[in-house]
């Protein structure tokens, strides 16, 4: 049975302002390690970001340990953000992985020292397939630095850890840089929020920009609809029995003419009109807010939060009645 590790018992709570004396100093020294990547920022970056834009296949990311768990995130950003990019880890590779690899490739091998074993081994065969090289490390004069075709110098002064030797800044630098392509990449691409939004379906993002008004609208007979020569009953029994709060009324052609919604029937009340002899046409609100079918659903709601409004009409580019929805057809689609 192997022995536990050792780890000394606290015999008191930790002294407070020791605490946070040291998470200000972490935090002010990768700070300094993001910033010092600005300073150093020149045509090697240039260099890469144009490798990437013209590779023919995918931006490979390769690391080790802590750089390949950056590797793996810059990976994700990459794909997300319009970079066909995947992550293949340098221990994987040189049992089998290399085969993701091709000519057509472009490899970023993300190490601190430059020295990984398993990228110094598998890095050669890299460039014997033809592949191009970006190196992210911190040191320029290191084997992963000479492999490659451009280097990108991700140093920093010292790490956050007080010992000096857990990766924390260093990483943090690393996970700046690979954002700083990825940023610069979309930016260059064109790429849009749309584009971002399809790659992310399942997101609340993807909902907002994917989700247009036909797809949550209610159509046919659940649209709460009647002319305007209807008695307001009639209009009523309408607007109760397709429970959306508010009823559309239209002329004969189905042209919406305007609405009535509970709030309308609360305003009657008080007034103390006799509903009676009211007809739809008397009692609705002409020229209601209406949108598109084709409109994004996020713009509805936007709508209904600009005007305090619960329930928004759906016409067509004619003027007639296509759909209804309101705010619980919005929030059932997760749009709100």
């Amino acid at each position: 049975m192997l022995p536990m590790t050792h780890i000394p018992a606290l015999d008191a709570a930790p002294d407070c302002d020791k605490v946070l004396r040291l998470a200000r100093e972490t935090l002010d020294t990768e700070a300094a390690a993001v910033l010092g990547l600005k300073l150093r920022l020149g045509r090697p970056f240039s260099q890469a970001v144009a490798m990437m834009l013209s590779v023919q296949g995918r931006v490979i990311v390769m690391g080790m340990g802590k750089s390949g768990h950056i590797g793996r995130k810059m990976a994700a950003t990459l794909a997300s953000t319009g970079t066909p990019a995947t992550f293949v880890h340098a221990g994987e590779a040189i049992h089998g992985d290399l085969g993701m690899v091709k000519a057509d490739d472009i490899v970023v091998a993300i190490s601190n020292s430059g020295e990984s074993q398993e990228l110094a081994t598998v890095l050669p065969l890299v460039k014997r397939l033809g592949a191009r090289v970006v190196a992210m490390t911190g040191r320029m004069d290191s084997t992963l630095a000479r492999h490659a075709d451009v280097v990108l110098d991700c140093s920093v002064a010292k790490e956050a850890c007080p010992l000096n030797l857990a990766p924390t800044a260093s990483s943090i630098a690393q996970m700046a840089m690979g954002d700083a392509l990825a940023v610069v990449l979309l930016d260059v691409r064109g790429f849009r929020a749309e584009d971002f939004a399809r790659s992310h379906p399942g997101g609340a993002l993807g909902r907002k920009l994917l989700t247009h008004v036909r797809d949550v609208m209610r159509t046919g007979d659940a649209i709460p609809r009647i002319e305007s020569t209807a008695s307001l009953s009639e209009m009523m029994r309408e607007m109760s029995g397709k429970g959306l709060g508010a009823v559309a009324i239209v002329d004969s052609g189905n042209q919406l003419r305007g609405i009535f919604t509970d709030g309308d029937l609360r305003r009657l009340v008080e007034k103390g009109v006799d509903l009676r002899s009211l007809t739809a046409g008397q009692a609705m609100h002409p020229a209601p807010r209406t949108v598109m079918a084709d409109a994004l659903a996020v713009d509805a709601a936007q709508l209904m939060e600009r005007y305090r409004i619960t329930s928004v009409l759906v016409v067509d580019e004619g003027g007639a009645l296509c759909g209804a929805l309101n705010s619980n057809d919005l929030m059932r689609a997760k749009v709100i």
